[in-house]
């Protein structure tokens, strides 16, 4: 599954039309709602606002679309066919079209959409979604530098570190790798670090690996 980090916006124009692509993280139809209640807002001089989502990391996601004027099937269908193939949740795509004087036909309507689509979400960043843990490792100074080391040769993703009394890591690392995680770090201490574990929630993989809770 992917989702989006931040809003994207792109513009395409064929036979001076001008397709505008708005892309949105959203999380809740509420949301959706509201984020397409502001974007006609912000252009209700144009021809059509046409508009897909799909929300839901879990489960059957909701999804709606609107083809707003264009001929039925040309807009908001092919925008939601966008998302379903390339497997895309919690995201609204708008794409606004000022008319340029040409009549486009079907099929013509149904690519000038979906590039505008395709331009917004190729504006922002896409994350990976993937099931995982926070860790907080706690230890002693003396073990601390066996496990920071397994961990990086682990690769696994090692985030703030504090240091008082004890040493403490917080860690990112997915469920199959939590039980790998535990061990590990078990065997390299002698039982002596302490671990504790979130519940496993859905987190978005970076490009560069990096990952944010969503």
């Amino acid at each position: 599954m992917v989702v989006f980090e931040d809003k994207g916006v792109a513009e395409v124009v064929i036979r001076k039309s001008r397709f505008i692509g708005h892309l949105l993280p959203v999380t809740s139809v509420a949301q959706a709602d509201a984020a397409l209640s502001a974007l006609r807002e912000a252009h209700k001089t144009a021809s059509h606002n046409c508009f897909a989502y799909t929300i839901g990391l879990d489960g059957t996601p909701v999804e709606r679309f609107s083809d707003d004027g264009e001929p039925s099937g040309t807009a908001g269908r092919p925008m939601l066919e966008l998302l379903r193939r390339r497997d895309i949740h919690n995201t609204l795509v708008v794409v606004t079209r000022y008319f340029g004087g040409t009549l486009l036909g079907a099929s013509g309507l149904v690519h000038a959409y979906q590039d505008a689509s395709q331009a917004a979400m190729e504006a922002t960043t896409a994350l990976t979604c993937v099931r995982m843990r926070k860790v907080r490792v706690s230890c002693d100074y003396a073990t601390f530098g066996k496990l920071e080391y397994a961990y990086a040769q682990a690769e696994y993703l090692v985030g703030e570190k504090t240091f008082t009394e004890d040493v403490g890591m917080d860690l990112t690392v997915t469920e199959e790798e939590a039980e790998r995680l535990s061990k590990m770090t078990a065997d390299l201490s002698s039982g002596q670090a302490r671990i504790e574990m979130d519940d496993v929630a859905w987190f978005g993989r970076r490009p560069d690996g990096s990952v944010v809770r969503l």
